[in-house]
Parts: C-alpha cells; structure tokens; sequence
C-alpha cells in the first residue's frame, strides 16, 4: 500500500480561490490589526496608569509640601515669638494699673505681633495667653480666663507634653457661641526663660484653613484628599471642607466603593509637632477609566477606520483577481465542451490578464486548427467521392476491353492489308495507351512515364489536328527522375487541346516543359490558343479551388485536389491567360516531398 506523504503545499492548493482571498484577507490584515490594536491597546492601558499613578504622586506630593510648607511658616513665626526675651520681660511684668500696661503695649507690644502677619499670609491670628491678670486682655494678648482654661486646645495643651505641637480644635464663635468654628494652630509653651516664668505663658498661632482647603481642593480632579491628625480624625477634605456647627471630627475609613490599592498616604512632615499628621488620598477611579476608555474608543476607531479602508483596497484588488480567473475557468470548462468562446473583458496588463491574453489566443489557434483538419477531412472525402464518381463515370462509358481491343485489333488488320500506314500507328499509339492506362497500379510514377503516356495520347491528336496541331518537350534530364501522382499533367495536355486549340486560326503549338530549380520541381503545359477573358480565369480558378461538387472543370479540378492531397500546402498551382494570347498552367512541388527512382 502506497504511503502518501504529507505536503503542506497540497492543502493549500485544495482550498477553493473564494477562500483562499477570504485566507489571506483575515490572517495578512485582520488578524494583524486586531492583535496590534489589543497589544496597544494594552500598552497604552498600562501608560495611562503608570502615567496617572505619578500624576497621582505628584499631586499628593505638591499638597503635601504646599501644606507642609504652611504649616512650617507658622512653626518659624512661633520659634520667633518664643526666643523673644523682651516678649518674655513684658509679659512677666506686674502692672501697677490698665494705665501702666497701655504704657508698655504702646511702646512695646502694639505692633510686635502684627509685623510676622504681612511676610506670612497663611497666619490668621497670633495670639499669647497668659496667666498674668495685670495685663489687659485685647488683641493678641490675652488673660487666661475660665472661659480659656475649659477649651479644647487649652486642654490639649495640658495633654501635650511637648513644648511646640499643631493641633486642630473647634471653639465657640463670637457671634453665636451655639456654634462652633475648627481651627488648626500652633501652640507653643513660652518656657524658655527660667527668669521670666512667674506667669504661665503659651503662644497660639491660628493657621488661615481657607488656604489648606484651596490646596486640597487644588488636587480633586486626581484625588479626593484629606487631612488627617494623629487621631485619624479628618481634619479637613475635599468633601467636607472645614464646617462650622457642633460637628465632631470625624474618623477616617476607607470608603466602600475603594479597596487598598486606591487610597495613597503621605505623612506631612517628619517633625516631632507634626508626627503622625497626614494626607490621605482616595484616587477618582473614574478619571483613570474615563482616560482609558477615552483611548479605546480612539484606538477603536482607528483601528476600524484603518480595517475599512485596508478591507475595500483588497477587496478591489482580490475581486480584480477572482473576477478575470473565474471567467477564465468557465471558458476553460466550455473548451472541454468543445465551446472555443473568447472571454470579452478587459483582461488588464498583470499577470492574470496575460493569462487571459495567451487563453485567447491558444482558444483561437485551437479553433482554427479543428476547423482546419475538419476542412482537409472533408476535403478528402469530397476527393474521394469525385474519384469515384469519375471512375464510374469512366466505366459507364466504357466498352469491355477485350471487346475494344479485339476490335483496334481487327481494324488494325485491315488498315496493315490496305497499306493504312497513319491510321496503323494511330491505333497501335492508342492500343499500347489504353494498355498502359489499365495496367498502372501505382500511384506514384516517375515523370519519365508521364511524359512517354502524354507523347502517346498527343500522337493521336495530331493526327486528329494533322499539320494544324506541333507540341514540343522541353526536358529537364535531372526532372526524369521525379516521381509524381499519375496522370497529373495528362488532363492539363487535353484541355489544352481539347479547349486551346479547337477554333485557333494557324499551327497550333503545344509546349511541355519540366524543370528543377531552387529546389522544386517545376512543370509547365501552355498553349497558343484562344486564351480567356480574366473574369472567365477567375472563375474556373475559383470552381478549382472550391470544395463544393462541380460538373466543370472536372480534370484541372482532380489535378488540383490530388496534389494538394499529396503535398498539402506546399504545392503550388497557378494558370495564367490572355485572350488570343493562349493559356498556361502550372505547377511546382518541393523536392524534399517527391520520390527518386532507385
């Protein structure tokens, strides 16, 4: 059992021409641009992250310096403030009187605190407080009162033990003591002169919230932040800002729409005041999806705007190609249908419509060449049939022979004891004639015989035309040697006599002459008769030359067809006349298709 193997190239040539374009269109284009569009689409997925992810850095860095920075202007106002020794003096002193101190504010106090507000815009209050009731409370000085030493930030200051901290707090506003206001400051415990620590002193800086709440605010088209203190307490947000009202602080928790990944913490700073203080932000998911399908949606319509011009352009090109081969494949079908249909389209100037072309050609040649052996069959047969109808023609008009040659042979007899000497050659001219005529078998002869059987018969019609009628013989000794269908020159000899030479007024001359030269074989039989009119010519040279049956011209006709039979197309045959200027016929074949006499 015979193995086939495997080739790839086999199941290739297998699939249908539709399928195959269909093939090519989906894994060289398709494919390509939707697998290139996932992987850059992917690609770009993943800048779109990486790059917000450090927007989202840098917007939580940016407010976490700006508030940083905030934060650490009112830290240096306060470090300012507490080293002051003259502050600590003045603060220290006991007053005789309200007089007394208006003295000092005046000199001494007045403008010392006003002069940080105009370098350091985000302070909005600077205030000291102390225990010192001599002073009189006003402006940025004040007495520790009740009042004081039951708020917030009073309180966290006693539970502060460190000397500097910030800390956000709410208090009583001044015009409605029902409601309360957040503040976030910097306190700081006035210690630093042991000389001057009669009275206890702290220093209050109250930070402007409005600004923290615009950089926070700044940051919301990547996060929503908040500031958050050590107790995870959110001190301000983008959400809520910084209400007033009796309102808690309250406590941060992840949101439940977010997980982990979403929420980014930074500390605001690494000083001790501001330890465990921080800037939480929740990133807006929608931003970063909103961005990525923003791209998709671009990339989609690219990618579709590119497969639907790349599927037209191929699609023309491939229709340009399927159309012309399957209108080559039905006219190859109709050819083994013997239907030699040309393909009428414009067969272009590619590859396939040089197919077509060639197609087209090899069609017609084909055609051409059926219709040529349909020709030379019918051409044989119409020989055939004129052969034997001439056969039987001659037979019908035939006596028996013996009967016609005991009579030649009786009136040979006769004429021999009457001393008929020309009619004794006549009729022993005719008697070897008609011999010979009946004892040639072959068909081909040598045109020695030819000439010898024609001598015979224009004996006899010279004695018929007596000094009326000459022939000559013209002779190529190397022509002798020739073979040629028999009886190819007799009927020309005869219609030169029978047709030339009837009602010619004078001698009569006719003339054979045999010839070789450029390697053919040339024969030519011409007369000095009547000749003919060019139309008459025309017309026997057409009746020659046609297939159809004719009872004309019936020997020129048979000599034309048997050479043409013999010799195909390279024969060529040829009468010329003139009107009182005779006829001649003649004929030539190429030597390399006759026989030689061994």
């Amino acid at each position: 059992m015979k193995i086939r193997k495997f080739k790839f190239g086999n199941i290739v040539n297998n699939i249908p021409l539709n399928y195959k374009f269909f093939l090519i269109y989906f894994v060289g284009v398709l494919l390509p641009i939707m697998i290139i569009n996932l992987v850059f689409l992917d690609r770009i997925t993943d800048l779109i992250k990486s790059r917000e992810q450090q927007n989202l850095e840098i917007s939580l860095e940016r407010a976490r310096k700006d508030i940083q920075d905030f934060i650490e202007g009112g830290v240096a106002v306060s470090y300012a403030l507490s080293t002051d020794k003259n502050l600590y003096e003045m603060l220290d002193r006991t007053y005789k009187d309200p007089l007394d101190f208006y003295d000092t504010f005046n000199e001494q106090l007045r403008d010392r605190m006003s002069s940080y507000m105009p370098v350091n815009n985000q302070i909005q209050q600077i205030s000291v407080f102390t225990s010192n009731h001599s002073i009189v409370s006003g402006g940025n000085y004040h007495i520790l009162n009740p009042k004081q030493l039951e708020s917030d930030w009073y309180k966290q200051t006693l539970a502060d033990k460190s000397r500097l901290f910030v800390t956000a707090y709410r208090l009583a506003e001044t015009t409605n003591e029902s409601s309360t206001a957040p503040y976030l400051s910097v306190i700081e415990k006035m210690d630093n002169y042991e000389s001057f620590s009669t009275y206890e002193k702290l220093l209050r800086i109250d930070l402007d919230l409005s600004k923290i709440y615009d950089y926070i605010v700044r940051e919301k088209d990547y996060l929503r932040l908040s500031l958050i203190n050590e107790q995870n307490q959110i001190i301000m947000s983008a959400d809520s800002g910084y209400q007033r009202g009796k309102i808690p602080y309250p406590v941060f928790e992840l949101p439940d729409d977010k997980n982990q990944e979403d929420v980014h913490v930074v500390p605001i700073g690494s000083a001790k005041y501001i330890k465990g203080w921080r800037i939480v932000g929740v990133t807006e998911g929608e931003r970063i999806s909103q961005a990525i399908l923003e791209m998709r949606v671009y990339a989609g319509i690219l990618a579709s705007t590119v497969t639907l011009l790349t599927s037209i352009f191929i699609y023309i090109m491939l229709r340009s190609y399927n159309y012309r081969v399957k209108r080559l494949s039905r006219h190859m079908h109709k050819v083994t249908n013997e239907k030699f249909d040309l393909i009428q389209i414009d067969e272009g100037r590619d590859e396939i419509g040089g197919l077509i072309q060639n197609f087209n050609m090899m069609t017609s040649r084909m055609n051409s060449l059926i219709n040529d052996v349909y020709k030379l069959e019918i051409q044989k047969k119409n020989l055939e049939m004129e052969r034997v109808r001439a056969e039987l023609n001659f037979l019908q008009s035939q006596m028996n022979p013996h009967f016609l040659f005991n009579t030649l042979n009786a009136i040979l007899v006769v004429c021999t004891k009457n001393n008929y000497s020309d009619v004794t050659d006549i009729i022993k001219s005719l008697s070897r004639l008609l011999r010979r005529l009946l004892s040639w078998k072959e068909d081909l002869v040598s045109l020695q015989e030819e000439m010898t059987f024609i001598e015979m018969y224009l004996k006899i019609e010279k004695f018929r035309f007596r000094d009326k009628f000459e022939y000559q013989f013209e002779l190529d000794e190397q022509s002798l040697q020739y073979k040629i269908p028999k009886l190819s020159m007799q009927p020309l000899v005869e219609n030169s006599c029978k047709h030339g030479l009837q009602t010619v007024e004078g001698l009569g001359i006719i003339k054979v002459k045999t010839s070789v030269r450029d390697a053919r074989l040339h024969i030519t039989i011409s007369d000095n008769g009547k000749g003919m009119e060019e139309s008459l010519l025309k017309e026997i040279m057409f009746s020659v030359r046609n297939e159809g049956p004719s009872e004309t011209n019936i020997g020129i006709r048979n000599v034309y067809r048997r050479l043409e039979l013999y010799y195909e197309d390279q024969v060529r045959f040829d009468i010329s006349s003139s009107p009182n200027q005779g006829t001649v016929v003649s004929f030539d074949i190429p030597l390399r298709l006759l026989e030689r006499i061994n």
